[in-house]
């Protein structure tokens, strides 16, 4: 038979990985979700809202592999908590390669001195405490495999550092800064760690800071989806230790 004028199958780069995607069912994280399984990953969805969570692994099955649902709140979890999961997506799937971390915790502009102490800690914990238990739980799981990538999805600094963005503008400040620190410690080990930083996103964290948005550059969650493939796959070496920010492919 000639094969002559057949199709040629897309590239996957993600054929045979399995990736955790935090915030599997928010704006960024769930289009991601199904990036990621297009090309070929199976997917460890992490969220803590199930009947959207189970949505969004509607969409990725019939993207890709079946994904694995894994249902927790951030907020309260321990570290015992993020044991538990390494533990099961090792017994479960075998192996972890990437991480993709979109999770994000945010109830709107508040001055810092009406800010309730509750809602402070909450978005530093879910922000940035969380994050690093997530990370240091899985590290472990993640040296077993051969080109393993931590990307943290981040926030415009600039942005964020001005007033009434509270505790999250706070943690995200120190998610950067843990980036750079872990990117540095763990620049001769297996694991690579990246940055995301998008631009202007429709999504519902962002409506709760902009009531009527109008910015030039907002655009879809999906227009970064991947990006997120690409940073999680062989391609995505080039950016270890470095934040991609916007849609215009240079490094911050």
């Amino acid at each position: 038979m000639s094969l002559v004028g057949l199709p040629v199958a897309a590239p996957r780069p993600l054929a045979g990985r399995v990736v955790l995607v935090a915030g599997a069912h928010g704006g960024l994280g769930s289009v991601a979700s199904r990036a990621c399984a297009e090309a070929g990953a199976t997917v460890v969805l992490l969220g803590r809202k199930l009947p959207r969570l189970n949505r969004v692994y509607d969409a990725v099955a019939a993207a890709g592999p079946e994904p694995l649902l894994y249902p927790l709140d951030l907020e309260g979890a321990t570290p015992d908590d993020y044991a538990e999961l390494a533990g099961r997506i090792e017994a479960e799937l075998g192996r972890l390669d990437g991480i993709l971390h979109c999770a994000a915790e945010f109830r709107g502009l508040t001055p810092l001195e009406h800010q309730d102490p509750a809602q402070f800690a909450r978005a530093i914990h879910v922000n940035l405490t969380a994050p690093w238990w997530l990370l240091q739980a899985c590290l472990p799981l993640l040296r077993q495999a051969p080109d393993p990538a931590v990307v943290l999805a981040v926030d415009d600094p600039a942005r964020v550092g001005q007033a009434y963005w509270g505790g999250y503008g706070v943690a995200q400040h120190g998610l950067h800064a843990l980036l750079r620190m872990l990117a540095a410690e763990l620049a001769n080990d297996p694991v690579r760690v990246c940055g995301l930083q998008p631009g202007p996103m429709r999504t519902p964290l962002r409506a709760r800071a902009y009531a009527d948005d109008l910015a030039a550059d907002l655009r879809d969650p999906q227009a970064y989806a991947e990006r997120c493939v690409m940073l999680l796959s062989a391609a995505g070496r080039d950016y270890r230790g470095r934040v991609l920010a916007g849609l215009e492919g240079v490094p911050a």
